[in-house]
């Protein structure tokens, strides 16, 4: 049988630096760039942290969790790992691409694991215009904010807009508003993975509007064109006990 090389990334608090200690001290390692599998220890932020840095070597994440949520994390045990990871089952993800084009004429690109949100800069509300494969679908929102979400980053910033959660097995995306103004009744779209999002900004000098792909931030934008990067996969690693699917259900029906 294939030898699984292993190495262990941590969060930066005491709690998950000293579970990799544990576990690197337990089992046989390697450096992130020489292993099979990459263990992440901290919560669902640093899975997203993990995610984005390892994104190019297009090797497996497993979880385990030492943050609060851990959504996306598996139960922490420094027992039988190796045969745990032998085990998980797979889920594969696919990032949005982002492309912005700002006021002073340049463009922009990053890849989003969660979302892509558009907020506004100052005390005025934004307008946007928004337009799904060449359709305008509302030709005007004022907002604070609009994002499109994947599955996993549903249940991130995209729940506390009041956005749906979406199983991470369900080919769709949630686009959602953040504290919409006019019109006032709409609440969001579920939209078939493949569809192309445009945000236009209406009167970006006076009401400017930034976008952010995850952790990356792009100021003063005009337009934001918005796509599933179909070419990335990313994948996690869950304990089959885990049992992602019931987690996400619970969730939406949690008080």
């Amino acid at each position: 049988m294939k030898k699984t090389n292993i190495a262990f990334v941590a969060t930066d608090t005491a709690q998950a630096k000293g579970a990799r200690a544990a576990l690197q001290s337990r089992y046989a390692h390697v450096p992130p760039s020489k292993a099979d599998v990459i263990v992440a220890i901290g919560g669902d932020g640093f899975m997203l942290e993990t995610l984005h840095r390892f994104m190019n070597r297009g090797v497996p994440i497993y979880g385990l969790n030492q943050g609060s949520v851990g959504f996306l994390m598996n139960e922490f045990s420094d027992g039988d790992l190796k045969a745990r990871v032998a085990k998980a089952e797979t889920v594969t993800l696919h990032p949005l691409r982002m492309t912005v084009k700002t006021a002073d004429g340049k463009t922009r690109r990053a890849i989003a694991v969660n979302e892509v949100s558009l907020l506004r800069e100052t005390y005025q509300a934004a307008k946007v215009r928004i337009t799904v494969d060449k359709v305008v679908r509302l030709d005007e929102l004022i907002c604070d904010g609009v994002l499109i979400s994947t599955p996993a980053g549903s249940t991130a910033y995209n729940l506390s807009a009041h956005g749906p959660i979406l199983p991470l097995s369900a080919e769709v995306l949630a686009l959602t508003p953040i504290s919409a103004f006019r019109p006032r009744r709409w609440r969001g779209a579920i939209l078939p993975r493949s569809a192309k999002v445009r945000f236009d900004v209406l009167e970006n000098g006076k009401r400017p509007v930034s976008a952010v792909a995850d952790h990356t931030e792009v100021r003063d934008v005009v337009s934001v064109d918005v796509r599933e990067d179909s070419m990335r996969s990313l994948k996690l690693l869950f304990d089959p006990e885990h049992d992602l699917e019931e987690r996400i259900l619970n969730e939406q029906f949690a008080p």
